[in-house]
């Protein structure tokens, strides 16, 4: 950008820049239009006064309007805002004495050094309140000197100059005062408009913030369970936590393998990911609470937020699980078959590591529903007798049979057929 176009996009900018918080740039543009504001004031104050009123050099008029923009473009060039503010502030608060001062009284300059005011209501905006009352003071001081000098003068100005006609001073009067009142009104409007801006860019900005808390919340509940995440947020303490009594399952997809050679990668997990994302909605439906995925495995585990026939459920889910793949063929468009194993016990629960962390479980009862679950029949919901034992008031099973465990030696499992009817109850 050459150096032309980077003094004109500082001009349109009021001389902000992206590092500037907003009070900053609040009040780098209220003093941009402050002094737009004055100078046309006078402008139009010295012509009107040039038409109707006594003939006055133009110099002194002249030369304010060169002080406040040739100031505003050094600004513009330096970025020195520290600078331009109390040089031009000082510019409001002596420009309208010095104009006094050569006119000659108060009445014949007819109060035009009420327009000093701007500086300790400018530095009130441009500043703030307590910085400002050294303007206002000094604007009190020049006062106080003014009305001083010319009541001790006041005879000798009478007979040394010419007097102001009633009439043009007191349209003048007229004039300063309407004209003062007009600025203070537009520069507090102006000012109270530019902070409802800020504010709506804050409500905004905080807004998209809630909305992005509100995402990465989703996004963690997504791979912890909403107690854990809490005091994951709370806390920096290691999380780990024993369950005297949680139930496990294992679903996993028979001959998965085989399946998958003759598939693309892309083939391979819109399969997963459309059965998978299945078994997240039944466990969300059951109230359960998945723990994870492991290749072609699903893991989910009822009765870590201590909620009761959490066994139940994971039976329900376990059962919904068989007939969604043996009937819907939009889910299950390659007729896929699991094996299903449930164990129940204590457990160990927390979460591993520091960074890409999961919430896991660790125990025996894990250990025994991965081995029922491959020792499972295709189909069949496979239980251990400690969960058959809590189950079987309200379930229907095939008879037990032995299987052996790596580790544990023969195991007597249950299949689960479905929850009893009457008939059941009957027989």
């Amino acid at each position: 950008m050459s150096p032309q176009s980077t003094f004109l996009a500082r001009l349109r900018s009021a001389g902000t820049t992206p590092e500037d918080s907003d009070d900053l740039r609040l009040q780098k543009s209220l003093l941009f239009f402050a002094t737009g504001l004055i100078t046309l004031a006078s402008m139009v104050w010295l012509l009107i006064y040039r038409l109707i009123g006594p003939q006055y050099s133009s110099n002194l008029p002249f030369g304010v309007q060169l002080l406040l923009v040739g100031n505003l473009l050094i600004y513009v060039h330096t970025l020195n805002f520290r600078v331009f503010r109390a040089t031009q502030l000082g510019l409001f608060l002596i420009i309208p004495f010095v104009a006094q001062w050569s006119i000659g009284s108060f009445t014949d300059a007819s109060g035009i050094s009420l327009w000093a005011l701007l500086a300790p209501i400018g530095a009130v905006i441009f500043v703030g309140p307590r910085q400002s009352v050294v303007w206002f003071l000094a604007y009190v001081a020049l006062t106080v000197a003014s009305g001083g000098v010319e009541y001790y003068l006041i005879d000798a100005w009478a007979t040394d100059t010419e007097s102001v006609p009633a009439q043009t001073s007191t349209f003048f009067f007229a004039l300063n005062f309407g004209a003062m009142s007009a600025i203070i009104y537009l520069l507090l409007r102006h000012s109270d408009s530019e902070k409802h801006r800020v504010q709506e860019r804050l409500r905004e900005a905080h807004r998209l913030l809630q909305c992005e808390q509100e995402r990465s919340q989703r996004l963690l509940l997504n791979v912890l369970p909403g107690a854990i995440a809490e005091r994951l947020k709370n806390s920096d303490q290691p999380i780990a936590d024993g369950f005297p009594e949680v139930s496990v399952m294992f679903a996993d997809i028979v001959d998965f393998t085989r399946v998958a050679e003759g598939l693309t990668p892309q083939q391979v997990f819109a399969m997963l990911n459309k059965i998978f994302s299945c078994f997240d909605e039944l466990a969300e439906r059951f109230g359960l609470e998945k723990i994870k995925t492991i290749g072609d495995a699903y893991m989910v585990a009822g009765g870590l937020d201590g909620s009761g026939n959490c066994l139940a459920a994971l039976a329900d889910m376990a059962l919904a699980i068989c007939s969604v793949l043996q009937h819907d063929f939009s889910i299950n468009d390659r007729r896929l078959a699991v094996r299903i194993g449930i164990a129940s016990g204590p457990v160990v629960a927390g979460v591993v590591g520091k960074k890409k962390f999961i919430y896991d479980l660790w125990g025996d009862t894990v250990n025994i529903a991965s081995r029922v679950t491959s020792e499972a029949i295709p189909g069949i919901v496979q239980v251990d007798a400690r969960s058959y034992q809590c189950l079987h008031q309200d379930f229907a099973f095939h008879e037990p049979r032995a299987i052996q465990v790596k580790g544990k030696g023969n195991m007597v499992v249950y299949g689960l057929i479905g929850r009893r009817t009457p008939a059941d109850d009957q027989g």
